[in-house]
């Protein structure tokens, strides 16, 4: 009975204790949002002071911020962007992924191996090199590039990352279904299109959702490579805020609010395939 009664009291202790450090984690990851909501709603000088709760809803925020900083054109761009990014990153992803985890050609694992070596790069290393090759691309070629969407969005369209994780799922597909598909008679793009895309659809979500997450927040290099409103996205929006008398903290927030809520939906939708898809990705190589 005593050591029933122990490891009974043990399990509640360990129970408190898991509840606690989530609690915990839930607190610091949701503070900074319940405070960025919070302060959208305020006047300025309540914004300025600091307080949590605003002593009344100024839901007009929303409305000025909007107005002010021209969202609506921003808003377009960064849909714009994120369309052509998306667009490219996945065909060029899902080619490269196929190539390196389903076909066999000289010197494949050593390219691999020196592909992923490259996310060890900062990526703020790599921004000048990237800018000085998107403006000589912008000079010998018949497109202009900066202030332009190509510097925004072509650069982007190589992601290492994305090419692992498909190549990480690829490899899992048995090598059966290859067989079966060439006694039919089909290539490698008829087993990419008919067989390993329709069992590919939660790290294809995963790699859309990454895509579209990082072409919306997008902020250092919109700013090196565009110097008008034209085709800057809505991250850059948030900077019309900030003048020399200081911050309008509030509809700095309010604008923060509208930015985030899309990726909010987008992640709320795709929240399972998401979770699942980087598990499995993880299980062999």
């Amino acid at each position: 009975m005593r050591h029933a009664w122990y490891y009974r009291v043990l399990r509640i202790v360990r129970v408190l204790l898991t509840y606690a450090v989530l609690l915990t984690g839930a607190v610091i990851a949701l503070g900074p949002f319940v405070w960025m909501v919070s302060t959208s709603l305020m006047t300025l000088g309540e914004a300025i002071s600091g307080k949590w709760i605003p002593s009344a809803l100024h839901f007009e925020n929303y409305v000025i911020a909007w107005q002010e900083a021209n969202f609506a054109l921003y808003f377009w761009n960064s849909v714009r962007i994120t369309l052509i990014t998306l667009a490219g990153e996945l065909v060029f992803s899902v080619l490269a992924a196929y190539a390196f985890a389903r076909m066999r050609f000289p010197g494949r694992d050593l390219i691999f191996a020196i592909l992923l070596s490259t996310m060890m790069i900062p990526a703020m290393v790599l921004m000048i090199p990237n800018f000085l090759t998107v403006t000589w691309l912008g000079r010998v070629g018949p497109i202009k590039w900066i202030n332009n969407w190509p510097a925004l969005t072509i650069p982007f369209m190589g992601s290492v990352f994305s090419i692992f994780l498909l190549r990480q799922f690829f490899a899992q597909i048995p090598d059966d279904l290859f067989d079966a598909a060439q006694i039919d008679g089909a290539g490698h793009l008829q087993f990419l299109w008919h067989v390993v895309l329709p069992l590919s659809k939660a790290p294809i979500l995963v790699l859309s959702v990454l895509s579209v997450i990082g072409s919306w927040n997008a902020l250092a290099w919109p700013l090196l490579v565009t110097n008008s409103p034209k085709w800057r996205p809505v991250a850059v929006g948030l900077f019309q805020f900030v003048d020399e008398a200081g911050s309008e903290m509030h509809l700095q927030m309010a604008g923060a609010v509208i930015t985030v809520v899309p990726i909010l939906i987008l992640y709320f939708l795709t929240q399972k395939q998401f979770t699942e898809s980087i598990s499995r990705s993880g299980l062999k190589g």
